[in-house]
């Protein structure tokens, strides 16, 4: 059989009665009739030489040919969809699909997304956030920005910025804050990362108290506690740079560590695309240039 002999009416068909297990279904979707799905899906079971449905009284159920072959016609539908999405306007638009750790999403991408898509009006960014938990392949993404020691398995890793964390909280706590040893006076937020409080305390060259604070996934979220009172964030100040404009946080002490950096990260032995390419061109640009400034990280 000669592939270029499967008649693609028949596919279409057959993909959508499955997913419907109904011809009535399938026809209401393809907007044409029962009698015309029923035929174009025999007519494919003809030329592939098996059946591809059992036929019962009330409905439809696959057959084991059936069940192969549906995941297959559906990622490929989906896949020309997909691509025929990026045509609008007589123009190509590029995609380019980024997973991003929340607090760099929140405290450096999102605000200067105009920028890019100015600059670049032809590619679409589709951005996701997580909590730095990602897997490349598994969630069909180009890139991911996390946060980490740069050591992830088949991934090439590339360093935008450091994460130079300080403790922030509200207004009201910071006034009573004179020393760091004060801290061990107030309820101290913490990540997941258990030895970040331990690391800033050794950098500011006190002892570190019990932590027995509340445990949060996610710099964002805990930065939100930490704005309503709940306690003292230690955070990475430069994800957060409005919020300490506004007064919103306080840094009450100058002291920062380096606990890790921001990465930008894609799979091993993937070949760029051109859009891909700019992407990360523009990223390392504007984070290098952000790095560059006296007052960074502060």
């Amino acid at each position: 059989m000669k592939r270029s002999h499967l008649p693609l009416n028949g596919l279409r068909a057959f993909e959508a009665a499955a997913r419907h297990l109904s011809f009535t279904g399938a026809g209401l979707e393809l907007r044409v009739t029962q009698a015309a799905v029923s035929h174009q899906v025999k007519g494919l079971e003809e030329v592939l030489g098996v059946r591809l449905f059992r036929r019962l009284p009330h409905g439809l159920a696959l057959s084991e040919e059936g069940e192969a072959l549906l995941p297959v016609l559906s990622d490929a539908f989906n896949r020309i969809g997909v691509t025929l999405d990026r045509f609008e306007g007589g123009r190509f638009h590029d995609i380019v699909t980024v997973g991003v750790v929340g607090t760099f999403a929140s405290g450096w991408l999102i605000p200067r997304l105009p920028v890019f898509h100015q600059a670049y009006p032809d590619i679409e960014l589709r951005i996701s956030t997580n909590n730095n938990r990602v897997n490349l392949a598994a969630d069909g993404l180009d890139f991911a920005i996390r946060f980490g020691d740069g050591s992830w398995q088949g991934t090439d890793n590339t360093p935008l910025m450091p994460g130079s964390f300080s403790p922030a909280c509200a207004p009201d706590i910071a006034a009573r804050l004179r020393d760091p040893s004060d801290l061990a006076r107030e309820t101290l937020l913490c990540s997941y990362r258990e030895d970040e409080w331990l690391r800033w305390f050794e950098a500011a060259g006190r002892h570190c108290p019990p932590i027995k604070g509340i445990v949060f996934d996610s710099s964002v979220t805990m930065a939100n506690a930490a704005v309503q009172g709940a306690g003292v964030a230690l955070l990475p100040v430069s994800m957060f740079s409005r919020e300490l404009r506004s007064a919103e946080l306080v840094q009450p002490f100058g002291c920062t560590v380096d606990v890790g950096k921001y990465w930008l990260s894609a799979r091993r032995r993937r070949q760029n695309s051109h859009a891909m390419t700019i992407f990360a061109d523009w990223l390392k640009a504007e984070t290098a240039a952000l790095r560059s400034q006296p007052d960074h990280g502060r």
